[in-house]
């Protein structure tokens, strides 16, 4: 699939489908989001992969707006070292990367944010990851069970070139 067309094509999804995502799709998807740019190449990320039912359903708990992870198939949790300057910026390159490249094996995602979220900490513990990482989002994956198609808002809304007037 075109790269553009994924990105144009891709919606929030919250409503998945029973269905398991190949084990090469998802380490396929950990590869992309291993990838993503990084500054000074830090690379400060750990990412981590959920399928367990009982998991899933302990992070959907802790969430305030992520109750349907439960439902997914796979979340995606992205840490960063939280000492490093850059963190979130690097942490969510990686997450759209996860994002992109699951849109482009025809999987749905939704980022659940995780970054300053007062269930970070709960979800760090649930899954065992060192002190020294902090959560910087949750993406819910699976094949969608349904389709949303909410407006978006028009070019001349949200760009301008070289000054804004």
């Amino acid at each position: 699939m075109d790269f553009t067309l994924v990105i144009k094509t891709r919606r929030s999804i919250r409503n998945f489908q029973v269905n398991e995502i190949p084990e090469n799709d998802i380490k396929e998807i950990l590869e992309c989001a291993r990838l993503a740019p990084t500054a000074r190449n830090v690379q400060p990320w750990l990412i981590g992969t959920v399928t367990d039912k009982g998991i899933l359903a302990g992070i959907a708990d802790a969430t305030d707006h992520g109750k349907f992870i439960k439902d997914a198939a796979a979340c995606f949790a992205v840490f960063c070292v939280k000492s490093e300057k850059y963190y979130l910026e690097d942490g969510c390159a990686a997450t759209m990367n996860i994002i992109h490249a699951a849109a482009a094996k025809g999987l749905g995602t939704c980022w659940v944010a995780g970054d300053k979220k007062p269930y970070g900490e709960t979800i760090r513990k649930l899954l065992n990851v060192p002190d020294d990482y902090t959560l910087v989002s949750l993406v819910a994956a699976g094949y969608a069970a349904d389709h949303p198609r909410p407006l978006k808002k028009t070019m001349e809304e949200v760009t301008f070139r070289n000054k804004y007037v």
